[in-house]
């Protein structure tokens, strides 16, 4: 017999009563039932119930077994009494009498229980991550994970597509966030960055030839810590050559369809997948119709723009007109089936808006023919009968409104439909997933700060109309030009980013140098894409998608944190590995790096503490 086991902790059903096996595992739980002794035993596979009888030599050291001990047993596999079978367990008519058993390792009094979910607090669960991950709830995750990977490498080696590696030390690359800087020792004050994804050597694959690249890359961004972010992350990389963007869609939506299917099940609950051709919604009406440009489709409700209506003559709200008048729109947002609904509920919305910056959400209500609410009496029966018309609203519904600038009206306005929706329930169609493809971006963007016009995204995606589209007298007018880039969204998150590159070495240096980037900056920056280019470029194009996040979908997980094994916690503190750590004097010596750190904020206890002394 083997040293450690003969069965699987999971393994062992009615057709083994009678066989003498080997089991390994942990102590889950223990139940001592009058000179009984009764142990869950635990491997990543399964439970089996183990037992050691009153007579037995073993009693009393196994009484001082702890859970999470280590132990080997063997044992005669028995049939369970009729009125003791646990149908909770596939092992649950059998159980494992102890002949003879071996403590293999102890364990200590831990911190949290492991058979059950004693509410532990993130900050402990990820110091003794070890242990977190034996619960059964973590482990079913991270084999999900596991199972996603391999189902998706399988469909992309199935469409012939070649998995490479690409480089981890890097140069930087313009994806949006900070880079992870490393220091090299061997060029004083020069660094490496952490790839934000492999865009420059996907890219310079299609230019070598090799026509259908794919990768499960690590990817590393220095960005603030948020629930469906991780500094660390995987996406499933992928890029093809000669290709248009309905290659992208025709490709990819088989594989995303497929394997939701597949993993349709993984929360207990069977769900149905949006079918191939995906919808494909424009940037510009995603954000007028949802103020955002990863909506959640399972919301029914849509914005309308109204400007028109509060521009009225006969319409004589002044809060709204002046801000028209200022360039700005009016947004609304329905609400079906909520005009009897109390002050409060109202209010509620109202003081959410609030929170968020806003002056408020106004709102109009009707019933009998008549809105009522604060903005009511400023809306005569005409202007809101027009109103209900543009929206398809009538008695017993209310419409919201959001009026700003445009682009922070569209923005409260998206925030306002999911609160909307939510708060008054039911509405959010359940077990679906739900996509699109948001297509048409943007390749410019105005910066806030600077009042410059910058790329918006990825500025290697080629412009729709090609370098024609580029020749324009005003700066601004590049605003109106369109990339070939679109995102693939599932109930309301981003799962992937994509676009038809740019392969053409005058309209990169045309589209950077259109918003004040000097050709220098380019053959500094990516000079080996930009004299790959020269050599002969394929029309190419691909798209990465996030595989945490598609884990999380299939968890019904908010977290990105609970889906992953090892992960920082929200302060980017990797508190099992203490990392982030300081460097010994000789490491910084090596690198040529002195510290020039930050000086520690005095706060208002050591200033007095300071006076007192």
């Amino acid at each position: 017999m083997h040293d450690y086991r003969s069965h699987k902790c999971a393994e062992l059903r009615k057709a083994n009563v009678g066989e003498t096996v080997k089991l390994s595992g942990w102590v889950n739980r223990k139940r001592d039932h009058g000179g009984l002794l009764f142990i869950d035993l635990r491997d990543t596979y399964g439970i089996t119930q183990i037992v050691i009888d009153s007579d037995s030599p073993l009693l009393s050291e196994a009484e001082k077994w702890r859970n999470e001990y280590v132990i080997c047993v063997t044992g005669k596999v028995v049939e369970r009494a009729a009125e003791v079978v646990n149908a909770k367990l596939p092992t649950g008519e059998i159980e494992v009498r102890v002949e003879a058993a071996e403590v293999l390792s102890e364990a200590a009094v831990i911190p949290f229980q492991v058979a059950e979910d004693d509410n532990a607090g993130e900050d402990v669960r990820l110091r003794y991550r070890y242990l977190d991950l034996r619960r059964d709830a973590m482990q079913k995750k991270i084999r999900l994970r596991n199972n996603v990977i391999a189902s998706v490498r399988r469909r992309m080696w199935e469409q012939d597509f070649q998995e490479f590696n690409t480089p981890i030390l890097t140069a930087s690359s313009p994806e949006g966030a900070r880079d992870f800087l490393v220091p090299s020792r061997l060029h004083p004050g020069k660094f490496y960055a952490l790839p934000q994804a492999p865009q420059q050597f996907k890219q310079l694959l299609m230019m070598s030839g090799f026509d259908r690249y794919f990768q499960v890359a690590p990817c590393f961004r220095d960005e603030d810590s948020r629930a469906d972010r991780l500094a660390e992350f995987y996406q499933l990389d992928v890029e093809m050559s000669f290709i248009t963007e309905e290659d992208v869609y025709n490709t990819m939506e088989p594989v995303l369809q497929g394997l939701f299917e597949e993993f349709a099940d993984a929360t207990g609950e069977k769900r149905a997948v949006t079918q191939a051709p995906f919808p494909r919604i424009p940037y510009d009406e995603a954000m007028l119709k949802y103020g955002s440009d990863k909506p959640d489709l399972r919301n029914p409700l849509e914005i309308v723009d109204v400007t028109d209506i509060f521009a009225r003559d006969d319409v004589e709200f002044r809060a709204f007109k002046s801000v028209i008048e200022g360039g700005g729109v009016v947004r609304a947002i329905p609400a079906p089936k909520i005009s009897e609904k109390s002050r409060k509920f109202f209010d509620g919305l109202n003081d959410w808006a609030r929170g968020e910056g806003a002056p408020g959400l106004g709102y109009i209500k009707f019933a009998d023919g008549e809105g009522a609410g604060p903005i009511a009496k400023f809306v005569p029966a005409e202007a809101q009968d027009a109103l209900k018309a543009k929206m398809g609203i009538g008695d017993g519904d209310a419409v919201f409104f959001v009026c700003d600038k445009e682009g922070a009206a569209a923005k409260l306005a998206g925030k306002a439909r999911d609160k909307i929706c939510e708060a008054i329930g039911g509405l959010l169609e359940q077990g679906v997933y739900k996509f699109c493809w948001i297509v048409d971006y943007p390749l410019y963007e105005l910066n806030e700060e600077t009042g410059k016009v910058d790329f918006s995204h990825n500025p290697f995606s080629m412009p729709q109309g090609g370098e024609a589209a580029l020749d324009v007298d005003d700066e601004l007018e590049l605003l109106n030009v369109k990339a070939h880039q679109y995102d693939c969204v599932c109930n309301g998150y981003e799962l992937c980013s994509g676009a038809i590159r740019n392969h053409k070495p005058e309209i990169m240096i045309k589209a950077f140098g259109a918003v004040g980037y000097d050709q220098s900056v380019l053959e500094e920056k990516f000079g080996g894409m930009l004299s790959a280019m020269r050599y002969g470029a394929p029309p190419h194009g691909g798209c990465a998608f996030g595989i945490d996040r598609i884990v999380m979908l299939f968890c019904d997980e908010p977290n990105l944190r609970e889906v992953n094994a090892f992960v920082m916690n929200g302060q980017f503190e990797d508190t099992l590995m203490n990392a982030p750590s300081a460097a010994e004097e000789p490491q910084l010596k090596d690198l040529h790096i002195k510290l020039n750190l930050p000086k520690p904020k005095i706060t208002e206890a050591d200033s007095a503490e300071a006076k007192t002394a």
